[in-house]
């Protein structure tokens, strides 16, 4: 244990960011871990909220998506367009979405000039390249929710509400604005959501978006550990060139996801842990590359030493 805590503890000298929340899950039991600041003075303690970024696909859509498989309520080798008949392309499959192998183009013209509306409208005429190699983007994740609110008849706050976090009890976990949540960038009042994209969507934001902490991520970890609508995800869903499950990436026995403000998710069924990462290493300074290079510490010492 001693090792992660001085992974992070050197990523905070080193000014990577200035704090975390860790909990992590063996033996049955959760090990919770409040390390340094969240500003360089405030110190990081239990109960804090975080925008979780990326962290939000598998959280909501992907919760939702994958509980209804299990049920037979959706056909993962079916079109999108079979469930979503606004979007325009009809061979794009659900399992591609779901594994980022879609062919998706995501540039989008003048995308940060768009309200919400147009982006929407933008998103369902989106380019449709034949390559079918894995390639991440937030707009497999848009789409798949835009599918959900068509079936459900309901916006993906009221969705998310009800299917999941009222099931799991996950009483702080929704839409921002968060009042009180760790702000992801100094001058930004906290709660404020970090992606540009779920910034204009809102609550129609399938990609992130949703705040949530430690307590409520445990408890959503122990359900995919023990439930019976994750109990065939454990596998590889991928038809392209990175194995991948159901909204999560797959490496070995472990189910991880990232999210850009510094978030990290990871589950093992098999040996049945958990790990819950949540930083704002965003608020002073954002170097992407830098970033991922340091995460890849803590996801490498979590997979193979814990």
């Amino acid at each position: 244990m001693t090792d992660l805590l001085d992974i992070i503890n050197n990523q905070i000298d080193r000014n990577i960011y200035h704090g975390a929340s860790l909990a992590l899950f063996k033996d049955n039991q959760w090990n919770e871990h409040y390390i340094g600041t969240i500003d360089g003075k405030t110190p990081v303690v239990s109960g804090l909220v975080y925008d979780l970024a990326s962290v939000s696909k598998v959280v909501g859509v992907g919760t939702v998506v994958i509980s209804l498989v299990r049920e037979g309520k959706l056909d993962i080798d079916a079109p999108l367009k079979q469930y979503y008949p606004d979007f325009y392309e009809e061979k794009v499959t659900l399992r591609q979405l779901l594994t980022h192998s879609s062919g998706i183009n995501p540039f989008i013209p003048n995308r940060d000039a768009l309200n919400a509306k147009e982006l929407k409208e933008a998103i369902n005429h989106i380019t449709v390249e034949d390559k079918k190699d894995f390639l991440y983007t937030d707009v497999n994740f848009l789409l798949l929710g835009f599918m959900l609110e068509g079936i459900f008849g309901k916006s993906l706050d009221e969705i998310f509400k009800e299917t999941v976090f009222e099931p799991f009890d996950m009483t702080k976990t929704g839409f921002g604005p968060f009042k009180g949540a760790v702000p992801t960038v100094a001058g930004i009042s906290d709660g404020v959501v970090h992606d540009p994209k779920a910034k204009v969507l809102k609550n129609h934001a399938g990609s992130a978006g949703l705040f949530s902490n430690l307590a409520d991520l445990e408890k959503l970890c122990q359900h995919y550990l023990t439930g019976d609508f994750a109990c065939d995800i454990w596998q590889n869903f991928s038809h392209a060139n990175k194995e991948r499950s159901l909204a999560w990436n797959k490496e070995g026995d472990w189910l991880d996801h990232t999210g850009y403000t510094g978030t990290y998710v990871a589950i093992n069924h098999k040996e049945q842990k958990a790990a819950i990462f949540l930083t704002n290493r965003t608020y002073s300074y954002d170097d992407r590359p830098l970033w991922i290079k340091e995460r890849q510490k803590i996801s490498n010492w979590i997979q193979e030493n814990f």
